[in-house]
């Protein structure tokens, strides 16, 4: 199926608009998710061989996700499983609803294996959100998977709202949530990553554990992890203040890490251009990258905080190479759109025969070996 895909579909749909392309494979996967059967016929086809995970005190059938960004309104939540994710985040929302940045706003370096995006948390906002994910509840659609939420800022308010805008989507939201992840990190909205500066970031954890913890006592039920979403270029400094008011605040984990506004070097004039581009880059050149701040972040504290990996993972390789830098789960984006549909069963299957050949029991066992 991935040979069909590279050969065939995948030239067919790089003929389109690169937006326009990802809108029309999730209205096809909306559609899909409405009917039980085309589901089983998805997960005959997709569905990746069991590899659990226990993280966050919440069981994921295997470790690999779709990462923020994929499914931004949540539409095609039931869908995600039968591809043969172990689990999705959805998003990034915003408190408010609001369009993103003008069009054209993201971008194929095909050659390179890489996207640059500068959609600016296009969304539908959080009550509409809400909405969205209690019809697939109340058709009984939802996933046997864990579901997070990435959260946004909305471009409307101001810096130093920030908490409550955050926080107004988590008590909207909680109910819908399995986790939440409080996005810092986008490059794509003026001045958010500001908002990974110490004083700010603690003010914004500090809310949004607040409104956890009240919602958890209104629904009589334990509080939602929530986990914080650094960028690649963070330096030493902010880390090790971000990792300060995680262990502070205990906070779930860290997500590592977001789009680099960094360019890499390339052959292809095809890429130069693309490259010149304002925006997020994502994809294979973010690889290295993402996997050196998962190093960072396991020594630094010592891998007791859980790291979810994302940057870069096109293969079975690459996603080992995470784990064993640090990352106990990890999230596709870029792969999921240059390796099609089959990427997530391929590299599951992947991750069994490796564990096998390296004589270990679990992904656990692996995690952060190479750190």
């Amino acid at each position: 199926m991935s040979l069909l895909y590279r050969t065939i579909l995948r030239p067919a749909v790089f003929l389109q608009d690169s937006e326009k392309a990802h809108s029309r494979i999730l209205s096809i996967l909306s559609s899909i998710s409405s009917s039980r059967f085309s589901l089983s016929m998805l997960g005959a086809l997709y569905r990746s061989p069991e590899l659990p995970v226990k993280l966050f005190n919440l069981d994921f059938p295997n470790p690999i996700g779709v990462a923020a960004g994929m499914d931004k309104n949540g539409s095609a939540v039931p869908s995600w499983q039968s591809i043969g994710y172990g689990f999705c985040e959805i998003g990034g929302v915003t408190f408010h609803e609001q369009p993103g940045n003008p069009k054209p706003r993201m971008f194929r370096a095909t050659k390179d294996k890489a996207l640059i995006n500068r959609m600016g948390f296009n969304n539908i906002g959080a009550h509409a959100l809400q909405e969205k994910l209690q019809f697939w509840k109340d058709r009984g659609l939802w996933p046997d998977s864990p579901v997070g939420i990435n959260l946004g800022k909305s471009k409307v308010t101001p810096l130093e709202d920030a908490p409550s805008d955050y926080a107004g989507s988590i008590k909207i939201l909680w109910k819908d949530a399995d986790f939440f992840v409080i996005n810092v990190s986008s490059p794509n909205t003026p001045g958010l990553r500001d908002l990974q500066e110490s004083r700010n970031l603690e003010s914004i954890i500090k809310r949004c554990c607040e409104i956890n913890k009240e919602c958890s006592k209104e629904g009589k039920s334990t509080e939602k992890p929530l986990l914080v979403k650094i960028a690649p270029e963070l330096d030493d400094g902010f880390l090790e203040d971000i990792v300060k008011l995680v262990n502070e605040y205990h906070l779930s984990g860290i997500v590592a890490t977001n789009t680099t506004i960094d360019r890499p070097e390339t052959k292809h004039s095809s890429s130069q251009r693309i490259f010149s581009e304002v925006g997020g880059l994502s994809g294979a050149p973010l690889k290295a990258k993402s996997t050196d701040m998962i190093r960072k972040v396991y020594k630094l504290t010592n891998g007791k905080i859980p790291i979810v990996g994302v940057g870069g993972i096109l293969t079975a390789d690459d996603a080992w190479e995470k784990i064993t830098a640090g990352a106990s789960i990890l999230q596709l984006y870029t792969g999921i759109v240059f390796e099609g549909p089959s990427i997530a069963k391929n590299i599951v299957k992947g991750l069994n025969k490796r564990l096998k050949s390296e004589g270990f029991e679990s992904i656990s066992d692996a995690v952060g070996i190479n750190a």
